[in-house]
């Protein structure tokens, strides 16, 4: 019967997760929202990367750029543009 007490725990544990992931649906599927568009603009900066020059476009594949562009999209980009257009010495 010694396995018995580490059955409930791990049962209760598990209860307790899905109470928490139920109460908080919400903002983990915000979160889970922002990870999947961050991801994607990721992916267009490392597209971008690689075309960039022949456009005169120099923007950084880091992870600072992808939060923009997941957070604001198409405007983050011209944002990110703008910004490096501004900074350029």
């Amino acid at each position: 019967m010694t396995g018995l007490p580490a059955y409930v725990a791990w049962c209760l544990a598990g209860l307790v997760l899905c109470l928490a992931l139920l109460i908080l649906r919400r903002p983990v599927v915000r979160l889970f929202r922002l990870a999947l568009r961050s991801g994607v603009g990721l992916a267009v900066l490392a597209l971008l990367a690689q075309v960039g020059h022949l456009l005169g476009v120099r923007l950084g594949v880091n992870l600072v750029n992808a939060l923009v562009l997941g957070l604001l999209g198409l405007p983050g980009f011209g944002l990110l543009l703008m910004l490096q257009w501004v900074l350029r010495t």
